[in-house]
């Protein structure tokens, strides 16, 4: 199965399992999970919240210990909250300002979950310790999965 093919079946997984869900920290611990599982490059899989204005708190996750707060002024995390878009890192060392939660990670994706009045809710948070391990089909699936969340979970 291809990455797309992958994708496609990771999410018809995830979707069924929310079905009808309404607690947004079971759907995330779901949505963690799940794609945690599925892709062998996915080191870190987790969500951080926005708990109060300009800081993220971790939420649930798959993989080693997270930070356990990031402010939007500092990180990947940060930056992807604070700019409402998806930050896409081949290279976590070379990315200003990058938060070593795990001195492993050496790439990363991070995608903004945004509500229907374009707030900020989570972002989604995947490490990896291989170099340049996402692509922009990484980043397209991933985008559609935080859309969808934002949507059901940020009114």
């Amino acid at each position: 199965m291809d990455t797309d093919e992958t994708y496609v079946d990771v999410r018809a997984r995830i979707d069924a399992l929310i079905d009808g869900e309404t607690d947004w920290v079971a759907a995330m611990a779901t949505v963690a999970s799940e794609l945690h599982h599925t892709f062998a490059h996915y080191h870190w899989t987790g969500f951080y919240r926005q708990t109060s204005p300009q800081m993220l708190v971790i939420g649930p996750y798959q993989g080693g210990h997270g930070c356990l707060r990031i402010p939007f002024s500092r990180g990947v995390c940060g930056a992807a909250a604070r700019t409402k878009t998806t930050q896409l890192v081949p290279d976590v060392e070379a990315f200003p300002g990058h938060i070593a939660c795990s001195s492993s990670t050496r790439s990363e994706i991070v995608v903004p979950v945004l509500t229907p009045s374009g707030e900020v809710l989570a972002v989604l948070d995947v490490d990896s310790n291989a170099p340049d391990a996402f692509t922009t089909t990484d980043q397209r699936h991933l985008e559609a999965l935080c859309a969808m969340l934002g949507q059901r979970f940020g009114t």
